[in-house]
């Protein structure tokens, strides 16, 4: 079912939220950015988010958004395409490019539209040169309810050739206070060793003896507490995980993570190659769902990906769409009790 509901104004412009529903889970997502709202499983709300859109056009965190043109981090907010050089919004430090840069998504209206009983697709155009990325780009991201799942499919294609790469910034917390508690597997070969200004190294590092093997179910609380220096300069996880499997077959078990608090268990499949594991290391804000105040590892994000900075490293798999074609991807978050 679905089902549309006004939630208020941004910039002027009316905001509708589109409430998706079928058996035990309902997913409200507003036009504001794509944005996941809120995720009902049985019952128990599993994100992280706010009372109201103004919520999520104050906060920084990108809680619950689509993010693009390009998510995760672009070195000195450049790269090189075709030999021309394309410098970007330095959104972060004045020297990154983050999560598309200001002109993102998590900062447009999508507009919205059912396209079933069970879907919504949202839809935008991004400009030629709009954050300093070649190529007006025509972009939709679609969410499907059925199954107790999620599905999310991302659609786009450009003027001219560019870099692409697409994610959901949804803070899952399963139904518990904090993500510590938490049990996580990943299916990853290497993680992405990361520099003081959070941008890949270019090194692929394997997971083997690391707080980085997550092949088995680890509690995420132990990972954090660990003494890996990348751990410790992060205070917690926030890198790339590099998904076993050819890079845009799909995954089936990419991720799973188990709240023993709730005994809810969330499982994300996708055709992407990366996925960046974030435990909420630098969440302070106020006024969070229920006037709550929101703190570090209250959550955890598993936003699939290519893997941070790729236009910029060559042997990364790649992130350029030419022009004309159409890239699609898809990433399904399961849910059962």
């Amino acid at each position: 079912m679905v089902k549309i509901e006004r939630s208020g104004a941004v910039g002027g412009a009316e905001v509708n939220d589109f409430i998706l529903s079928e058996g035990k889970l309902a997913v409200r997502i507003s036009e504001y950015g794509a944005t996941v709202r809120s995720v009902l499983f049985d019952g128990v709300e599993c994100v992280l988010g706010y009372d109201t859109v103004d919520g999520y056009v104050s906060g920084d965190s990108y809680q619950g958004a689509t993010v693009g043109r390009y998510a995760n981090r672009i070195g000195g907010g450049a790269f090189v395409l075709d030999g021309v050089k394309y410098e970007l919004d330095k959104n972060e430090n004045g020297k990154t490019t983050l999560h598309g840069g200001a002109p993102g998504f998590r900062f447009r209206i999508l507009r919205g539209e059912q396209v079933d009983g069970s879907s919504a697709r949202f839809s935008i155009l991004s400009p030629d040169g709009e954050g300093g990325f070649p190529g007006e780009m025509r972009f939709s991201v679609t969410f499907t309810v059925a199954d107790d799942a999620l599905e999310i499919r991302y659609e786009a294609a450009s003027t001219k050739t560019t870099v692409m790469n697409f994610t959901n910034h949804a803070y899952f917390t399963l139904g518990a206070e904090n993500c510590l508690d938490t049990y996580l597997s990943i299916d990853a070969f290497a993680f992405c060793p990361i520099d003081t200004d959070m941008i890949p190294t270019g090194e692929l590092t394997p997971v083997g003896g690391t707080p980085f093997d997550l092949r088995e179910a680890r509690r995420i609380g132990d990972g954090i507490a660990s003494d890996h220096p990348q751990i410790v300069a992060e205070k917690g996880y926030d890198h790339n995980f590099c998904l076993s499997g050819e890079p845009r077959a799909l995954k089936e078990k990419a991720a799973e993570a188990f709240c023993p608090a709730t005994g809810i268990k969330l499982v994300c499949s996708t055709d992407m190659p990366g996925l960046q594991l974030y435990t909420a290391n630098m969440l302070d804000e106020p006024g969070g769902r229920g006037g709550k105040d929101l703190f570090p590892h209250e959550a955890f994000c598993l936003e699939t990906q290519f893997y941070p900075n790729s236009p910029n490293e060559p042997s990364f798999p790649s992130c350029v769409v030419k022009a004309g074609e159409v890239f699609k991807s898809v990433t399904k978050f399961a849910f059962s009790r």
